[in-house]
C-alpha cells in the first residue's frame, strides 16, 4: 500500500526518537522535525486513523506493526542512500537531503538491485584487495 511521503516521513522520524529515546510524545515529534505543535497534532491523529500508530492516555505514541513496516523500509532506504552516496564522494549534507528525497521515489524493485549491485561489489573488492 502506497502512503503519502509526508506520512513515511513522520513514522521514520518516530522510529528514529524511539530508537534514541525509547519512549516519545508529541512534543518530541515537534522539537525533532521542527514544525509546529497543531501540524504535529494534525499528522499523529491522521497517522492514528490509518492504524500506524497508536496513542496511550499519557500520550505516549507507539508504532503499530503497519507503521513500524513503513517506518523501519523508509529508514533502512534513508540509511543506505545517504552512506552510499558519501561513500561515491557526495558530501554528508548532500547525501542526507537527496536520501530524504529518493528513498520516497524509489520502488522496492529498484532499491533492492541496488543494494544487491553495492553488496556485490564490495565482496568483490574485498576479495582482489
Amino acid at each position: 500500500m502506497k502512503i503519502q511521503e509526508s506520512a513515511e516521513n513522520y513514522l521514520e522520524a518516530i522510529l528514529m526518537l524511539k530508537q534514541e529515546k525509547g519512549r516519545i510524545r508529541s512534543i518530541d515529534i515537534v522539537r525533532h522535525l521542527d514544525y509546529t505543535k497543531p501540524s504535529i497534532s494534525r499528522a499523529i491523529s491522521l497517522l492514528k486513523s490509518n492504524g500506524y500508530v497508536t496513542v496511550d492516555k499519557e500520550g505516549w505514541i507507539e508504532l503499530t506493526e503497519q507503521g513500524m513496516d513503513i517506518a523501519q523500509k523508509v529508514l533502512e532506504r534513508h540509511t543506505f542512500v545517504s552512506k552510499w552516496l558519501i561513500a561515491i564522494g557526495v558530501s554528508p549534507e548532500t547525501a542526507a537531503e537527496d536520501a530524504c528525497k529518493i528513498e520516497h521515489a524509489i520502488s522496492d524493485e529498484s532499491f533492492e538491485k541496488i543494494k544487491e549491485f553495492v553488496s556485490s561489489r564490495e565482496s568483490f573488492e574485498n576479495k582482489i584487495d
